[in-house]
């Protein structure tokens, strides 16, 4: 009999994994995915503005990977645990499962299994994966800024090549390097001037790194100076223009935005006295919010439980929204309490942690009520509420076709 007995359990826990795996994988991709593309067309825009080749765009976005996942994991968590129950009560089979002695707390092994290990790695991403690819994303557009990844000359446009030298083209072939339809004008510090038209350019590298050339063909050149009476023209077939590079500013150190620096660097920075108050405060503020962040996770399986069973006889899915909205909302009150623990105007860890325990309670008291109450229903008001509100509204609605203000379908 112990041996049934521990077999059933294994094959309803593999059961319960399997319900819960299917919508958290597909939760957590969709919203990753989401936010990838809506961020990947002002990536694009950005990118196509400043000239960039469009292949930093991919790595860009697989540098904000880390930063979306640690958003779309306790929601994937969430929803997973919830649809997964959800099924379970609208079939009937919780009915059954509680029946033959199985109460939430057995049932909540599985999703406490999924929520400890998704729960580590999203503390690695968050205290230490995300703060390098943060780093290395404010790299690349610093990079698209200063023209270090070179970036290629806009068409019809005037591009300045340093301080002293402008450039345009009205056509643009093999990434750049081959123009047609060039004008230049450069100047020397003694005052003299040149302009060129030609044809044809392309550019080519030298052996000093900070200079490139010009070579143009098919073209007219004027020279002017403060000494001579009238430019000196002449054409030309083919003329080399050497160019020097603008020197290129450094990128700063990682570390100077606390988003940028892991908890080990959070904790020391934060307990450090060679750096001011106002310092202090940002770190400790920062690192209270990547742990709550991160604990907030241990109460979801209990949330998603609470939320996930209707009443009697009702399929609404007033959970699954109340659901979202509660982690959307603890998670806007944290950054408004990281603002404020930051700005010195309460201490972090007051900021911080008591949003955490006032939604620890609520969430408690939730799941008691529908684990160990008779008939509880922690959201039972808001779904009577709901239920009323739709009756009325198809009531208004039926009336409406009735009188042939709404046609019927």
């Amino acid at each position: 009999m112990g041996r049934l007995k521990l077999s059933t359990g294994t094959l309803i826990d593999r059961y319960l994994a399997r319900l819960i795996a299917l919508p958290l994988i597909a939760t957590l991709v969709l919203s990753a995915m989401l936010l990838l593309l809506e961020k990947m067309l002002r990536l694009f825009d950005f990118v196509v503005s400043e000239g960039g080749p469009v292949g930093v765009v991919w790595k860009m976005l697989a540098n904000l990977i880390p930063e979306y996942l640690s958003l779309g994991i306790p929601i994937g968590l969430m929803l997973g645990i919830l649809l997964a129950f959800r099924r379970l009560a609208l079939s009937s089979e919780l009915d059954t499962l509680r029946a033959v002695g199985l109460g939430y707390g057995r049932l909540l092994r599985v999703p406490y299994a999924y929520a400890i290990a998704l729960m580590a790695l999203n503390l690695a991403i968050v205290g230490f994966i995300q703060p390098y690819a943060r780093y290395a994303y404010e790299g690349l557009r610093f990079e698209l800024r200063s023209g270090a990844l070179g970036a290629s000359i806009k068409v019809g446009e005037f591009t300045k090549l340093g301080k002293r030298m402008t450039l345009r083209v009205e056509r643009s072939d093999n990434d750049g390097r081959d123009l047609s339809g060039v004008f230049v004008r450069a100047e020397t510090n003694d005052g003299k001037t040149l302009a060129v038209t030609a044809d044809r350019g392309t550019f080519l590298a030298t052996d000093d790194p900070d200079t490139i050339i010009l070579r143009l063909t098919n073209g007219r050149l004027a020279h002017d100076a403060p000494n001579y009476k009238t430019p000196r023209v002449l054409s030309f077939e083919s003329h080399d223009l050497p160019i020097d590079l603008p020197t290129m500013e450094t990128f700063r150190r990682r570390g100077d935005g606390n988003a940028e620096l892991t908890i080990p660097e959070l904790v020391r920075i934060g307990r450090s006295h060679t750096v001011g108050e106002p310092v202090r405060d940002r770190m400790r503020a920062n690192f209270h919010f990547r742990m709550v962040e991160v604990a907030m996770m241990m109460l979801l399986p209990l949330l998603a439980v609470a939320l996930a069973v209707p009443p009697k006889r009702s399929t609404s899915s007033l959970g699954i929204f109340i659901s979202i909205v509660m982690v959307v909302t603890y998670h806007k009150i944290n950054q408004y309490a990281e603002q404020m623990g930051g700005q010195g105007r309460i201490d972090p860890v007051i900021a911080m942690w008591t949003p955490f325990l006032f939604f620890a309670v609520l969430i408690l008291w939730m799941y008691w009520t529908i684990a160990h109450k008779p008939g509880g229903q922690p959201i039972g008001a808001l779904e009577r509420s709901a239920a009323r509100i739709a009756k009325a509204i198809r009531h208004m609605l039926g009336m409406d076709r009735r009188r042939g203000i709404v046609p019927a379908e």
